[in-house]
């Protein structure tokens, strides 16, 4: 039932002067300067406030009008109510959504879920934790991506004191996609699964600069093998030898099972990769490597961790910097993701390999993706023309 107005008559806005504001029923109506009339709201939708102008007297706004946004507004919210699983009448937050995410992933088969936990409960769930899933809008997920540009921390140690040391520096347009993705994907799973009647948020990725791939030169990825056998962490020296010797992720490394590892054919089973399940090959010296490394490993996984809940190590950073460090180089540049890249650039482009067999290798989706690779380093580049001048003969 419509509100009976007593301030906001029509005959009263007639007489609202320049500059002069009346409210009633949390709509306003504003005299501009230049005569137009301006209608807003500032009212409460279950627990929620709502402050927005609604439109203007040159426009073809009118008092009714604005009574039916509100209106509107209060049908938008109730749908969402009652749009919620197992009955429930409150809003479902992100961060609840988030954790119903996850288990759904996990239940069904998802792909990549310690990656999008990291994700999620690193920056998602601090930014939007609180939020209504529902009301989450295209201004939110700006203001997070300004936010994940102008400030990360990344930890560290003084080379002096040996201290922990915390800087602040902008995360690139690469993680902030990543991210985006999860939250595009969880957005979109809660839709499908009926948590919300619709999704109000369109999920802009950012526009990835092409950056130079950073690898290794053999020199530096000896010299990093040579730092991780002394290092104090026994997971650390095989983590980097897989890594080097197959290009394969992290994740897929440090979830490896014993049981997905065949010697005799030389490869790796690796269930959940990101682009599907597929057989990793190997390289004779890391089928050696291997069968000596599980000979002293009695666990169902490569590399185990009884006090993980998946039973597996899920993060090796520190180990990883601390051995970066101890061979020299720069541990802010040579991440994890860096032997991979190594391992396809250095090993395989480098050498000659033809593009659709590294696809094969390294597990890309597509050869496109790969080709990226073929651009890191010009010295293959510069020894096929070589031959090309070599088989005409020009002088």
């Amino acid at each position: 039932m419509a509100k009976k107005f007593q301030i906001l008559k029509r005959d009263e806005l007639r007489k609202v002067k320049k500059g002069e504001t009346l409210t009633e029923h949390g709509i306003s109506f504003l005299r501009q300067e230049d005569g137009d009339g301006v209608f807003s709201v500032n009212i409460m939708v279950d627990g929620q406030r709502i402050h927005r102008v609604v439109g203007r007297e040159s426009d073809g706004t009118t008092l009714t009008q604005v009574e039916q946004f509100i209106a509107q507004a209060r049908t938008d919210a109730k749908h969402d109510r009652l749009a919620l699983p197992n009955g429930r009448k409150t809003f479902l937050s992100f961060a609840e959504a988030a954790e119903k995410y996850l288990k759904a992933l996990e239940e069904n088969g998802g792909k990549n879920i310690p990656a999008k936990r990291q994700q999620l409960k690193s920056h998602l769930i601090p930014f939007f934790g609180k939020m209504q899933l529902a009301k989450i809008s295209t201004q939110d997920i700006d203001r997070y991506k300004k936010s994940r540009k102008e400030q990360k921390a990344v930890r560290g140690h003084s080379p002096k004191t040996g201290a922990t040391t915390l800087k602040e520096t902008g995360a690139s347009d690469a993680t902030i996609n990543r991210e985006l993705s999860v939250l595009s994907h969880l957005l979109n799973r809660a839709h499908e699964w009926g948590w919300i009647t619709h999704i109000r948020a369109k999920v802009k990725r950012l526009k990835e600069a092409n950056a130079r791939i950073e690898y290794l030169t053999t020199e530096q990825a000896a010299r990093l093998v040579e730092a991780a056998k002394h290092d104090s962490n026994p997971q650390i020296y095989p983590f980097i030898v897989i890594a080097l010797e197959t290009s394969m992720r992290k994740m897929e490394i440090l979830s490896i099972q014993m049981k997905n590892i065949d010697l005799d054919r030389k490869v790796i089973y690796i269930p959940k990769a990101k682009a599907g399940r597929r057989e990793q090959p190997i390289t004779n010296h890391l089928a050696k490597f291997l069968k000596g490394y599980m000979e002293t490993e009695k666990s169902q996984w490569l590399f185990p961790s009884p006090a993980a809940k998946s039973g597996h190590t899920s993060e090796i950073r520190d180990p990883f910097r601390r051995v970066v460090a101890a061979a020299g180089l720069d541990p802010d540049k040579v991440v994890r993701h860096t032997l991979r890249h190594t391992a396809i650039t250095t090993h395989l482009v480098q050498a000659g390999v033809d593009l659709p067999t590294v696809k094969r290798i390294s597990g890309h989706k597509t050869l496109a993706m790969v080709e990226r690779y073929a651009h890191a380093n010009g010295e293959h580049i510069r020894a096929a023309m070589d031959k090309l001048e070599k088989r005409y003969g020009v002088v």
